[in-house]
């Protein structure tokens, strides 16, 4: 038996219920895992809301970390006993312990904690696609300037420390001053407060004009028109989120008028559908880690129990950095 929060219909936080479920053996291709903490992301809203509808009754969550408990036939990068970590389709991470795909399931080094693990999987091979895949098509050189929306999140702390390492200059924005010097201290070169600023406006400022060369934008709605401004010719505007709610319909040619511009809508789950591609991914994310460059903020942590609340606080744009929920 295990503890698992479901969902029966969607909804509000309302509709997140601790249940007791019952939990299998694993099937092939599949490891049961005994989570020590687990990881809170904005998709769990799209989830729960529907805009990303499941079928019901659904455990959401997409991240975690533990104990391998139990391996199914065919697996062989995880044994019993290993410390391991994962974001990963389908939903589920909300609960005790579950059986799923070992695909994406990746050995934890020694070196980072299950809190951290549990904290930085989605949100750090989030930030690796983009910085290292999600390119404009001119390049990115060190030096340049790139513009990131919600620089104060789990992500956007951890892509300002690697921005930084890579040499970029990493312009952030955030809805307060107070999340506008957590960029900063987390190594924006700048930070924009677009609650009360122009933010496209500042960014042509702070790049004499030219704008910046990717634009990654996980807020949608709200930023997606000022967005384009920012770039320069054959910039990209690279979408990944949707926290104001999707993007509207737009003109393609009004790609055009503004400079041939590029758009792609990138997700997570594209680039770690095979094990060599996440194993990648989470070797680079596990070596910048590691070395310091890049350090994971948990700034919540919410017991299992509590999870209507963290869902709320992250709604309402309480939180910053990473969010766990422990056990």
């Amino acid at each position: 038996m295990s503890l698992a929060v479901q969902i029966r219909q969607h909804g509000g936080p309302e509709e997140l219920q601790v249940v007791d479920v019952t939990v299998g053996n694993p099937g092939p291709g599949e490891v049961r895992i005994r989570h020590h903490a687990i990881g809170l992301n904005f998709i769990d809203v799209y989830h729960r809301t529907g805009l990303y509808p499941l079928t019901m009754p659904a455990t959401i969550g997409m991240e975690g970390a533990g104990v391998i408990e139990a391996v199914g036939e065919g697996v062989t990068h995880l044994q019993v006993g290993d410390r391991a970590a994962y974001a990963s389709n389908p939903p589920g991470a909300y609960c005790e312990v579950r059986v799923m795909p070992a695909k994406c399931v990746c050995k934890l080094p020694d070196a980072i904690s299950f809190e951290t693990g549990a904290a930085m999987m989605l949100k750090g091979l989030t930030a690796q696609y983009l910085l290292k895949k999600t390119r404009p098509v001119e390049g990115l050189e060190p030096g340049d300037f790139v513009l990131f929306h919600a620089a104060a999140g789990g992500v956007g702390l951890i892509a300002s420390q690697w921005a930084k390492a890579l040499g970029l200059q990493l312009i952030g924005t955030a809805g307060s001053d107070a999340k506008c010097q957590l960029a900063l201290a987390n190594g924006a070169a700048h930070a924009i407060n677009y609650s009360t600023e122009d933010f496209a406006a500042r960014v042509k400022e702070i790049t004499g004009g030219k704008g910046v060369k990717v634009v990654y934008d996980s807020v949608g709605k709200d930023t997606w028109d000022k967005s384009l401004e920012c770039l320069r010719p054959f910039g990209l505007m690279a979408s990944f989120g949707n926290a104001s709610g999707p993007v509207p319909p737009f003109a393609p040619g009004s790609l055009g008028a503004k400079g041939s511009l590029y758009v792609t809508r990138q997700t997570l789950f594209t680039h770690i559908a095979t094990r060599e591609a996440t194993q990648a991914m989470a070797d680079d994310l596990f070596a910048v880690v590691a070395s310091g460059q890049v350090k994971i903020h948990i700034d919540q942590r919410y017991p299992l129990a509590e999870v209507q609340q963290a869902h709320r606080d992250l709604e309402a744009r309480k939180t910053t950095g990473c969010t766990i929920l422990t056990l």
